[in-house]
């Protein structure tokens, strides 16, 4: 799965949780997936907080 997509999934599952802030982003996604790869998590929290910033823009 590509790091846009999860990202794009994780936002229609859960829209409240996640904030412009990265490493919040980083701790809600500890709860809520199993990624065994730090860099891969890292990739999806920041793509995250980067798609909730456009729309705050």
């Amino acid at each position: 799965m590509s790091v846009k997509r999860a990202a794009r999934q994780l936002l229609e599952l859960y829209p409240d949780r996640f904030t412009t802030d990265f490493s919040q982003n980083r701790k809600i996604l500890d709860e809520l997936l199993e990624v065994e790869s730090k860099p891969l998590k890292n990739k999806i929290a920041g793509y995250l907080t980067s798609l909730l910033r456009q729309k705050v823009d």
